[in-house]
């Protein structure tokens, strides 16, 4: 089982394709199963790389709470043991967080695309999204916090196989508390200009966990920050609409290779 480490503690990830790395950070609690639509587009043109947070399936879960800087040093053990220099960095919620805090501080991050992202912590409010994993009839029903309600009535095979993987790789309640800490007093927005790499955010404008605005805010607080609505998607866009979110992350990246 491929692991970097940070200290002691043990970060488990999957890495699969060649050429450019993208890599993947998860919202909190979610498994690597959120990112599994766009692996399987990026993983042919690109190096896709998917990892668990600490406090997540396969990845250690110390005692929290834990900080946003002990997470960018996460993904910084990450890239470092791949031995990626150049990384597209994509996250979602916290991760997305976690990305931005990474990309001021590390010269690993080429670009980033953020998903239901805001600059502070007090615009996210994830908890609805949380569930045990051993509670199969509260994973099904937490999913209306991140997919809409005309995704899950559409596409409801794809609604039971997240319930499966939920159950398999998902935060518990503890892990969930430890990750959700580090948006605790988290406040970016003195500090954007500081990041310079091409930004595209990506914001459902159905999403109740993090408004909209904040991630047009977001977005024109960035040097290079481009705004990008996905019509009626919730929080997790990304599966929704994957076939747009593919396309936009391919033609960014194509964009933006080897800047």
């Amino acid at each position: 089982m491929p692991t970097a480490t940070n200290g002691s503690v043990s970060l488990y990830y999957d890495r699969q394709g060649s050429g450019d790395s993208v890599v993947f950070v998860p919202e909190a609690g979610l498994g690597g199963w959120q990112w599994g639509w766009q692996h399987a587009a990026v993983a042919g043109p690109c190096e896709a790389v998917v990892w668990d947070l600490r406090g997540t399936g396969r990845s250690d879960a110390p005692p929290g709470p834990y900080t946003m800087e002990t997470l960018a040093d996460d993904l910084e053990a990450v890239l470092a043991e791949c031995e990626i220099r150049n990384a597209h960095v994509v996250g979602c919620g916290l991760g997305g967080a976690v990305a931005l805090a990474a990309a001021r501080t590390s010269g690993r991050v080429e670009t980033l695309t953020l998903f239901g992202t805001a600059a502070r912590g007090d615009a996210y409010d994830l908890d609805p999204l949380f569930a045990p994993p051993a509670d199969r009839e509260a994973l099904r029903d937490s999913l209306a916090a991140g997919l809409s309600e005309d995704f899950r009535a559409a596409q409801p095979d794809v609604c039971d196989g997240i319930v499966d993987w939920r159950a398999d790789g998902d935060a518990t309640r503890e892990g969930w508390d430890a990750q959700v800490a580090a948006l605790e007093g988290f406040d970016a927005t003195d500090w954007l200009v500081e990041v310079t790499q091409p930004t595209l955010v990506c914001h459902g404008t159905g999403d109740d966990l993090v408004p909209p605005d904040a991630g047009r805010d977001l977005a024109r607080g960035l040097p290079r920050g481009e705004f990008v609505a996905l019509d009626g998607a919730g929080h997790l866009a990304f599966v929704e609409r994957s076939r747009t979110v593919n396309d936009r992350l391919l033609g960014f990246l194509e964009a933006h290779g080897d800047e």
